[in-house]
């Protein structure tokens, strides 16, 4: 369980320290963060989590929630401008969040923790 823990939490690292490594070279402009179109919180969560739409929400969008393994948690196919997700049924640790569009195109993502 241990080593579990220690690569989570190099991936996780890793993952950081990537993305702030990456800088425009001189003379180019730098490129604009992705405005966020989903907040959430509380995070850690520890029994629920709510994701609301900074913008309308569009039912065509599909939202995910994949733990760090990679297998698919939760997910749902007809969003709302506000999604409680109950996670009783979910383990302690990091998961990955995805919005997606009607062609599986990737509109936003990002990362909360479970702490129970």
């Amino acid at each position: 369980m241990k080593i579990f823990y220690t690569l989570s939490f190099l991936i996780i690292l890793g993952t950081q320290a990537f993305g702030q490594a990456r800088t425009p070279a001189p003379g180019m402009p730098s490129p604009e963060p992705a405005a966020k179109i989903l907040k959430f919180y509380p995070n850690p969560a520890i029994s629920f989590i709510t994701f609301e739409f900074e913008r309308e929400a569009n039912k065509n969008y599909s939202f995910q929630i994949f733990n760090l393994l990679g297998k698919k948690v939760y997910e749902n196919n007809s969003v709302t401008p506000r999604t409680v997700v109950n996670l009783a049924d979910f383990f302690r640790g990091v998961y990955i969040f995805q919005l997606r569009d009607k062609g599986g195109r990737l509109i936003d993502s990002g990362k909360f923790q479970v702490s129970k």
